[in-house]
């Protein structure tokens, strides 16, 4: 699968589960995929739930094609991580000062997709679980 396959217009939804918190949250709005300079700009907005509390939430990535890898960078071009879409198992992780992030992505079912991350330190304790299916689509299609 090529960086050019997740182009496009795409449902999300995410479960949050804050262990070191003991709360949970959702996040349900957009992710978009359109191209830019050598690879796609990836901007998701929605409403995050969270503690009882609901938040305008977004989000901004850049991803680019590195070989049969894709690269996914921050907004401000500092490197995030890298997957192989291809892969029987397809994960990356990233280090963040004495935490770490690590995902796995699911695309057994594409076009839905699903990203799975578990971040573990001493700051930090979650997984979030992020769905994606084309818009367009039901949920009852999505099945």
């Amino acid at each position: 699968m090529r960086l050019e396959a997740f182009r496009g217009n795409w449902i999300l939804t995410r479960t949050i589960e804050d262990r070191r918190e003991s709360r949970s949250g959702q996040f349900t709005g957009t992710a978009r995929l359109e191209p830019a300079a050598q690879g796609l700009d990836y901007r998701e907005d929605g409403i995050l739930v969270l503690g009882g509390a609901s938040y305008r939430a977004s989000r901004r990535y850049f991803w680019s094609q590195a070989n049969d890898d894709i690269e996914v960078h921050f907004a401000d071009g500092r490197f995030f991580h890298r997957f192989r879409p291809g892969a029987d198992q397809p994960a990356g992780e990233h280090p963040c000062g004495e935490d770490f992030y690590r995902v796995t992505y699911d695309f057994s079912r594409w076009p839905h997709w699903r990203a799975e991350w578990r971040v573990t330190g001493p700051a930090k304790d979650y997984i979030l679980v992020s769905e994606y299916r084309p818009t367009g689509q039901s949920d009852e299609t999505a099945s």
